[in-house]
């Protein structure tokens, strides 16, 4: 049991630092365009260049752990990341600075899936859903410490502090996947899909890339519709490829595993509407209610002790009532939170806030590893390293779809009300809308089996105890 809690945590290491530097950037981005004398908007580049990067380099993550080993690859990955974070502390212009993001999302393309993966094939069925709770506590903490961190060390240091903290917890990370990690590999690998990482490499990289810059100004409308046409016609190409291909550099046949399927589709959905949080929830705090970056983060910090709260009692939870009773519950409450933020005005107590966002995110945290612990729960040792892949590229793209959708919605609502500055009643409408999205995952969830994923949550439906008992009472001998 001691080795499921301490696998977690090194990969956390690497999971704390992508999630944190994110975050720390999004808020510190006007002071690093004024360094670089650069609009802010165009700082947006930066961000969009490390999801692009991801989405390249995600698919063929589960390949390079079978080819080189995952110890290996992960450790590499550290070093790329840091390598992109000092890069982007020494850059001195725009140009550099995208370049810099670019090299820190190859290694997040890496650090995250593959330390996913050595936790699932070094841990029991048993201990999977405890294993991925302790994984995703960082993924829950990062984006909340972010922006509290990210405004004081501009404030009171310098921005480029911000990308050198990642280079102690880098270290730390390596020094300890040295020590603890095995070096987990498959002994008889396929040949890479070359022409399969092409077509989804800019498939995924040119629909993000739009996705991404589409109404924020940052390229002609024109570019934005071309580049979503133009991935969604690449990724359409590589359907019809990895259907004729033995080894795809992402395995769709894999969806036809129910659990995985329902699990890999009805997240993404509920992930796109709480993917709009970082991006609205402070927006809407500092613009809308005059808070400063600060005092947002230390509001929003409460989603984050409310997710490390559940972390305790989410596999108690899971066996008691089972994944499909769990998650469709949860789907329908976690988004009825997200979407009484946008109820938040500048008068509402702090208190009210904090007691918000607290109670929706232990519903969230139990819906993310639910979601995680299901997806892998009929997925064979042999299948985990592409089901990792796929997995990660489909959060990927909901998180980026939430952001977009979240902006499209604020922009449309503002744009109604004569364009002016933004406001605090411009920001309900979108909360309301991510909700609705989000709680449409319930549909999802429901065609789950009763049973399904009982080998992983340890849940017995009601049926099969009463089958149980009676056949134990019919094997008794008469008196």
């Amino acid at each position: 049991m001691q080795r499921a809690k301490l696998l977690p945590l090194i990969v956390a290491c690497a999971l704390f630092m992508e999630n944190t530097d994110s975050t720390v950037i999004a808020t510190s981005l006007p002071m690093i365009a004024k360094s670089l004398g650069e609009d802010p908007i165009a700082l947006k580049l930066a961000l969009t260049s490390y999801l692009v990067s991801l989405a390249v380099f995600i698919p063929i993550s589960g390949w390079m752990a079978d080819r080189f080993g995952a110890r290996s690859v992960f450790r590499a990955a550290l070093c790329v990341f840091m390598l992109g974070s000092v890069l982007c502390a020494l850059s001195s212009s725009l140009a550099a600075f995208v370049g810099a993001r670019f090299i820190q999302g190859m290694g997040g393309a890496m650090m995250v899936p593959v330390g996913r993966l050595v936790i699932l094939r070094s841990v029991s069925k048993a201990e999977m859903v405890s294993a991925l709770a302790y994984l995703t506590v960082p993924a829950l903490v990062g984006p909340v410490v972010g922006p509290p961190l990210g405004g004081f060390i501009t404030t009171y240091f310098d921005w480029r502090w911000i990308f050198f903290i990642n280079i102690p917890i880098g270290v730390v990370g390596i020094v300890l996947s040295s020590l603890f990690f095995e070096d987990v590999r498959e002994e008889d690998v396929a040949p890479l899909d070359l022409r399969g990482f092409v077509l989804s490499a800019f498939g995924f990289a040119a629909l993000m890339l739009g996705l991404a810059s589409g109404g924020r100004h940052m390229v002609p409308a024109s570019v934005s519709y071309g580049c979503m046409a133009g991935g969604a016609l690449a990724l359409v190409a590589y359907w019809f490829h990895a259907r004729r291909v033995p080894y795809p550099v992402l395995d769709l046949s894999l969806f036809r595993i129910p659990t995985f399927r329902i699990g890999v589709i009805g997240g993404s959905i509920f992930r796109t509407g709480i993917g709009a949080i970082p991006f609205l929830l402070p927006l809407m705090l500092q613009l809308g209610f005059g808070l400063d970056p600060l005092q947002s983060g230390l509001i929003t910090f409460a989603s984050a002790a409310g997710a490390l709260l559940m972390k305790t009692l989410a596999k108690s939870i899971l066996a008691q009532y089972g994944f499909r009773r769990v998650l469709v519950f949860n789907a329908l409450v976690g988004s009825a939170f997200l979407a009484a933020s946008g109820l938040f005005t500048p008068a509402t107590p702090h208190a009210v806030m904090l007691s918000v966002l607290l109670i929706g995110g232990c519903f969230r945290s139990l819906q993310f590893t639910g979601i995680n612990a299901l997806s892998y729960s009929d997925v064979s040792n042999r299948e985990m390293s592409s089901a990792t892949s796929l997995s990660s590229v489909a959060q990927q793209l909901s998180l980026s779809m939430g952001v977009t959708i979240g902006a499209f919605a604020l922009e449309g609502v503002n744009a109604f009300h004569g364009g002016r500055a933004l406001a605090a009643g411009d920001f309900w409408p979108a909360f309301v809308i991510v909700g609705l999205i989000s709680a449409s995952s319930a549909l999802w969830m429901a065609q789950l089996a009763p049973d399904a994923g009982a080998e992983v949550s340890g849940h017995s439906p009601v049926s099969k105890r009463k089958l149980t008992a009676e056949a134990i009472a019919d094997q008794k001998p008469l008196d």
